[in-house]
């Protein structure tokens, strides 16, 4: 019986530790856009969790109050990172720490470019400057 009892308490604890598990690459718009989509996926005091759909580009702007990590789940472009240029690709990872300028110039190819974007701590999306008005 005392073996049952620790079975089904570790039985418990391990399925509270996986509360949400979907395959990135499943997550699809939830809606028609023409430029932006953005599907929050996850949220709790520390993070928040997005996939983000990018068809042509993204203004170049900053978070003062978050960081804000990227993994590159599909498609290629090209950003800005304070200033300089780099190419993105699918399985590329970004972390941007607070302050960074950062913009999407262009998406290459005929597919949105398609991202995790996880900021920490919890984003309301009010922490958001553009540069250019």
């Amino acid at each position: 019986m005392k073996t049952i009892l620790i079975f089904l308490i570790a039985l418990g604890v391990n399925s509270a530790l996986a509360q949400n598990h979907k395959a990135l690459k499943n997550y699809k718009p939830t809606a028609e856009y023409d430029n932006i989509h953005v599907l929050k996926i996850s949220e709790d005091d520390h993070q928040s969790s997005f996939i983000i759909w990018v068809k042509d580009s993204v203004p170049e702007h900053y978070h003062s109050d978050h960081t804000e990590n990227i993994v590159v789940i599909s498609g290629k472009a090209t950003m800005t990172i304070d200033g300089k240029e780099i190419t993105i690709n699918k399985g590329d990872y970004l972390n941007l720490p607070e302050g960074t300028k950062h913009a999407v110039i262009e998406v290459m190819g005929h597919h949105p470019l398609k991202v995790l974007s996880i900021q920490t701590p919890l984003f309301s999306g009010k922490d958001r400057t553009f540069t250019k008005p």
